[in-house]
């Protein structure tokens, strides 16, 4: 049933995308004219680039109801019927309170995570002066998968069960066509396989948007951990994670099409816990859905 839903949905935004509203709905709601006019204000489409976040904020009042989906290896051709049989989605609500505060929540298929963040937009890219825009992410994720069966005398903690994610975006728009970013980031792990590997992942990231038409666009992300970078995940060597994105925008929609080598969507997942390779063909195919919907209608400058 769920799978069914998930079609029922990617459908509905397709139809959408072919029936595009006119140009001056394709420009997000949330957002007056008089502030386009001074700030490079679409640097990004959707405030995700794939799995990451951007420096794109929601505008007070706005919700973005957004699914994530990602489908199991395609190598394991018609045996798992090349990923589909073994997918993994989260859905969440994205709120912006102001247009510099922005919360979301979100559960996850993956371990069974609840996961909530805050996003705060410090600096904002002007035509004339400020050169990049800068914003601050703090999440916060916790599995609820059944305890571990432990050895005798050893004791499952609850803790063990949080993650913390700290990451700043800082990023530019180079043209109407080219924006790019860059995503140093902290990934705290109350317990990791090995007394061997810190608690604490650190990773660069770096990800970017060429737009191909006013609505279509190619995006991608790489992350490199400066830490940890042969922590075991479950037994299992852990890999970088670079994906790559085809996105469409519609009025309210952004779709996005992807391939990485990540099947987790939130951070402590992709960062640090991708068991996954590129080199040895082990790649996910998944979309992205961005949904918006404007509760408070902006005032006015």
């Amino acid at each position: 049933m769920r799978k069914i839903i998930l079609m029922v949905l990617l459908l509905q935004t397709l139809c959408n995308v072919a029936n595009a509203q006119a140009d001056n709905e394709d420009d997000t709601a949330e957002t007056p004219p008089l502030v386009r006019k001074d700030v490079a204000y679409n640097t990004f489409s959707a405030t995700r680039i794939v799995d990451g976040s951007t420096v794109k904020n929601l505008d007070g009042g706005v919700l973005d109801f957004r699914i994530a989906h990602r489908f199991g290896r395609v190598s394991e051709g018609s045996q798992n019927f090349f990923g589909l049989d073994d997918a993994t989605t989260r859905i969440g609500l994205d709120y912006g309170i102001t247009r510099w505060l922005m919360v979301g929540i979100g559960h996850s298929v993956l371990n069974k995570e609840n996961d909530g963040f805050t996003k705060i937009k410090l600096l904002g890219q002007r035509r004339d002066g400020m050169p990049l825009s800068l914003s601050y992410v703090g999440e916060m994720s916790v599995q609820t998968t059944l305890a571990p069966i432990l050895p005798a005398g050893d004791k499952w903690l609850y803790r063990y069960r949080l993650y913390y994610a700290n990451q700043l975006l800082i990023a530019r728009r180079f043209s109407d066509r080219i924006s790019l970013q860059i995503m140093p980031s902290i990934v705290h792990y109350n317990i990791v396989d090995d007394a061997r590997f810190s608690n604490n992942t650190v990773a660069i990231g770096v990800g970017g948007k060429i737009k191909i038409t006013k609505r279509v666009a190619i995006t991608g992300e790489y992350y490199y951990r400066v830490t940890n970078q042969d922590m075991l995940y479950n037994g299992a060597t852990t890999y970088n994670t670079l994906s790559a994105g085809f996105e469409v925008e519609s009025g309210g929609h952004v779709f996005q099409l992807l391939v990485t080598n990540a099947q987790g969507i939130t951070e402590r997942s992709f960062i640090g816990q991708t068991t996954d390779s590129w080199s040895k063909g082990q790649l996910h195919f998944g979309f992205n859905i961005s949904r918006i919907f404007v509760l408070v209608k902006p005032r006015e400058l």
